[in-house]
C-alpha cells in the first residue's frame, strides 16, 4: 500500500483526501515512478473542480512530477529501476508517493537537474517552450504582454522571453509580485489592482500596442487583451483561471483589427515521445546555461494539497509550488 490525493466528487479543496492506495504493478509498456517532488498546476484545479471532468470517481489527481523508477513492466526498453525521470503528462495520479504510468511520458532527468527543479519546471516550462518558440515565434524586438507574470508559468516567460531579447509587460496583483517579475527580466510591471491596464500599455508602447498577448486568466482579463494587441496581432488564451472565456463574437477580432486568436494546450504541442523529449531538453538546456532560474517559492506535503490549492487559487504564491510526498 501507499499514499495519496483522491477525491470523489467535484468541488472545492474539502473534496481532496489523503488517503491509503493500492500500490500499482506496472503492465505493458508502464513503469511505476517513486515520486520525489510534486508539481501543481491550475489545471489540477479544473479537474478537481469539473471544469475538466475526470473519467470515474474516486479519482487521483495531478500529472507533474519527478522521482525514481521502481519497477518497470514488460516490453519497457529505454527505462530501468533507479532511474531519475520526471514527467508533466499522462493519466491523472501524480498526487501520490507511488504513480504508475505509460513509459512514453517519461522525461529522463539529468544529473544536473533536481528532483525539485524537474517537478517545478517541467509542466510549466514546456507550456513557455510552446508559446513562445512554437505558438508564436519570439523574435528579438518583439513586445508581448504576459498576465500573472509572477506566477508559475509567468517567472519562467518572463526570464525566457529576456533571453530572447524581446520586451515583456507583465501584469501582477501586488507591488511584492511587480518586483519579483521585475527582477526576472519583465521590462514593465503593470499592477493591475491600481492602474489601467489598456492605458499604460499604450503608455509603455507610445500607442503601438503588443504584437502578442499571453492569457491564461481567461475570462476577466479577455477584455484587456483585446485592447492590448496591436493590428494583426495575436492572443494566445492559454488558461482559465478566473473562468474560461465564453461567447466570443469573432466579429469583435474584426473590430479591433483583424486580430488572431488561439487556444493551445500543452497536449496539443507535446503531443508525441520524441516532441516531449525536444521540448523538455530545450528547456534544461535553459536550466543548465543560468538563462532560467527556477523559482520554488512554496514547498507544502503532499497531505496539505488542498491547503496548498487553496493558495494558489487565492494568488497568495508567486513561482512555483511543490507538494512533497
Amino acid at each position: 500500500m501507499t499514499h495519496g490525493i483522491r477525491f470523489s466528487r467535484h468541488g472545492g479543496s474539502e473534496v481532496l483526501e489523503y488517503v491509503e492506495v493500492p500500490t500499482q504493478t506496472p503492465g505493458a509498456n508502464e513503469v511505476l515512478v517513486r515520486n520525489q517532488a510534486i508539481g501543481m498546476n491550475f489545471i489540477d484545479i479544473y479537474g478537481r473542480e469539473g471544469l475538466y471532468p475526470v473519467s470515474s470517481f474516486p479519482s487521483g489527481l495531478g500529472t507533474e512530477a519527478a522521482g525514481i523508477i521502481e519497477a518497470v513492466g514488460e516490453d519497457v526498453q529505454a527505462f530501468s529501476p533507479g532511474d531519475r525521470v520526471a514527467y508533466a503528462q499522462g493519466p491523472l495520479g501524480a498526487y501520490s508517493q507511488l504513480h504508475c504510468l505509460p513509459a512514453e511520458f517519461l522525461i529522463p532527468l539529468p544529473e544536473s537537474i533536481s528532483f525539485d527543479v524537474a517537478a517545478a519546471s517541467l509542466l510549466k516550462g514546456m507550456t513557455v517552450q510552446y508559446l513562445l518558440r512554437q505558438v508564436h515565434e519570439v523574435k528579438a524586438g518583439d513586445t508581448i504582454l504576459f498576465h500573472a507574470a509572477a506566477g508559475g508559468v509567468g517567472t519562467l516567460a518572463c526570464q525566457w522571453a529576456n533571453a530572447l531579447g524581446a520586451r515583456l509587460i507583465g501584469t501582477v496583483s501586488t507591488d511584492e509580485k511587480a518586483e519579483l517579475a521585475r527582477s526576472l527580466g519583465a521590462d514593465a510591471i503593470i499592477n493591475y489592482t491600481t492602474e489601467d491596464v489598456v492605458e499604460r500599455v499604450k503608455a509603455l508602447t507610445d500607442n503601438e500596442l503588443c504584437d502578442v498577448v499571453y492569457d491564461s486568466v481567461g475570462k476577466d482579463t479577455w477584455p484587456v487583451s483585446l485592447d492590448c494587441v496591436k493590428r494583426r496581432g495575436l492572443i494566445v488564451s492559454f488558461g482559465n483561471a478566473s473562468g474560461p472565456v465564453e461567447g466570443v463574437n469573432l466579429g469583435i477580432l474584426n473590430q479591433k483589427g483583424s486580430l488572431f486568436v488561439t487556444r493551445p494546450s500543452l497536449g496539443g504541442y507535446a503531443d508525441t515521445p520524441s516532441r516531449r523529449k525536444a521540448m523538455a531538453a530545450e528547456l534544461f538546456d535553459m536550466i543548465e546555461r543560468g538563462a532560467i532560474d527556477v523559482q520554488i517559492n512554496q514547498r507544502f506535503a503532499l497531505s496539505e494539497a488542498g491547503k496548498a490549492q487553496d493558495a494558489l487559487m487565492q494568488r497568495r504564491t508567486t513561482g512555483a509550488t511543490l507538494l512533497i510526498p
